[in-house]
Order: C-alpha cells, then sequence, then structure tokens
C-alpha cells in the first residue's frame, strides 16, 4: 500500500472546460483506493495552503500530475503551484543543489531529500502520438519525455524519481474518453497494482 498524491491540473481553456483532466483523476482515484492505496488530490488552480501542500508531498510515496499539455508544456497554475511548493520545501523537499564549495564530487542536482519518492505525468493532448515519436513531425523524435524535459528535472531536483509517463492524445480532434479511461486503468494497473 502507498500513499499517493494527485496533483490536478485541469485548468479551462478555449473550448475545453478541464472535464478530460478531472475525469482521468477520478479515475486514478477510484482505482487506487480500491488497489488499496492511500491517496490525497490537489488542485493546482486553487486556493491551497502552501504549507499543507509541502506536508502531502513529504506524506507521498507517488505523486501524479495530471494535467493537459498547454502551449508545449504544463499549464502556468501547475508551474505556479510547483514553484510555491517546491520553494516552501527548501530543506525539507530539498536541501540544496547538492554542490558544495569543500567537495567539487557533490553534483549540480543532488541535493534532494526525496529520495525513495516516484512521480508520474499523466498527460492529455491535442497532438497526435506521432507528433512527438516521428522525427519528421513537430518535436522531431524527441519523444514526450523529452518535451517535457523541464519539468521531469524539477521532480527529479528533489531526489525523486519518474514513473512511466501516461498520455491520451488526440483529445479534441478525435476524442475517445472511453479508450482513454481503458489505457489510463491499464497503465495503473501495471504500475502499482
Amino acid at each position: 500500500m502507498s500513499n499517493i498524491l494527485i496533483i490536478n491540473g485541469a485548468k479551462k481553456f478555449a473550448h475545453s472546460n478541464g472535464q478530460l483532466n478531472d475525469t482521468l483523476t477520478e479515475v486514478a482515484d477510484g482505482f487506487l483506493r480500491d488497489a488499496g492505496h492511500n491517496v490525497k488530490v490537489s488542485r493546482a488552480d486553487a486556493d491551497y495552503d502552501i504549507k499543507a501542500e509541502v506536508e502531502k508531498f513529504q506524506w507521498a510515496d507517488v505523486i501524479i500530475w495530471q494535467m493537459p499539455g498547454w502551449w508545449m508544456g504544463a499549464p502556468w497554475t501547475v508551474k505556479k503551484y510547483m514553484d510555491d511548493v517546491f520553494t516552501e520545501g527548501h530543506s525539507t523537499l530539498y536541501a540544496s543543489d547538492g554542490r558544495t564549495r569543500s567537495d567539487a564530487s557533490k553534483k549540480y542536482g543532488s541535493g534532494g531529500l526525496m529520495q525513495g519518492t516516484r512521480y508520474m505525468l499523466s498527460l492529455t493532448w491535442n497532438a497526435p502520438m506521432e507528433a512527438f515519436t516521428d522525427e519528421e513531425q513537430f518535436f522531431h523524435g524527441v519523444g514526450v519525455d523529452g518535451v517535457y524535459l523541464p519539468f521531469h528535472k524539477a521532480n527529479q531536483f528533489l531526489g525523486m524519481e519518474s514513473l512511466p509517463t501516461f498520455i491520451a492524445n488526440d483529445v479534441i480532434k478525435m476524442p475517445d474518453v472511453p479508450r482513454y479511461i481503458a489505457e489510463y486503468r491499464k497503465h495503473l494497473s501495471e504500475i502499482f497494482a
């Protein structure tokens, strides 16, 4: 049994009300509770207590970031949440950048205090998967995790390790919510069951 924090980054954008990210948050919450895990959910666009959010990170064995792709990355509300919580977490989530003046062998990014904690990205994009994987398309074959490299590095700065990313594609052009739910439940079962 694990303690799992789901951060819902759903956000209204033009013709989207963030419903798919709300739905996938509910799917994960229900699936994980049914599998015997302890689950807490936070909303990145809510009026949250920053210290309480830091405590949730300390409590969690796994963090799930549920969010839409916005202008090639995380929505600003998710980035603001991360900035607020990670900054407040200095000395509890991370000690420093890891380096010291007296020991040149220490590497930048090695000062995280959350070793043993894992995190997972669960993403919704209108882009098809080929936009990420095909070298001739928009992201030149870097893959989903390549597009999210800075986001991954921010989590890894705290000492966390990544779990396989989930992505629902073509969510506006070719929506198939029942398929996304089934694929997400399968992804969760492979990692948490």
